[in-house]
């Protein structure tokens, strides 16, 4: 069983910047992509970044391009999503997710964090 724990979400105003974190126990965590979705109310939930077991493949949705950047330290079994320059819109639930598979667009989810509140202040 893979149990994935997310912290690092608050309530910050526009401009400003979170770093989320989400730690992984149980199976190994290395060779598979892990991810962020996010879902805010009444949207459905949306792959934010995904990153590929080395870091070298990564994705991120057209809407967070440049501003947000997922990053994993295997060791640590840590992954993480630095979130610069945040906007109103970004206001949602996210939520960590390790892949069933390699690819960082993370197609199939095998497992669930638990997510995190990130609200964004005009």
């Amino acid at each position: 069983q893979v149990q994935l724990v997310e912290s690092g979400g608050g309530l910050v105003q526009a401009g400003d910047s979170l770093r989320l974190s989400c730690t992984a126990s149980g199976r190994s965590f290395s060779t598979i992509a892990m991810g962020w979705f996010r879902q805010a109310p009444g949207k459905e939930r949306e792959l934010v970044a995904g990153t590929s077991w080395s870091g070298g493949s990564t994705y991120y949705a057209d809407s967070v391009k440049g501003r947000f950047t997922i990053s994993r330290d295997n060791a640590k079994n840590t992954v993480y999503l630095q979130m610069n320059s945040l906007q109103p819109e970004d206001t949602a639930i996210y939520y960590c997710a390790r892949g069933a598979e390699f690819d960082p667009r993370i197609r199939v989810v095998a497992y669930w964090g638990q997510g995190t509140q990130v609200t964004v202040s005009t």
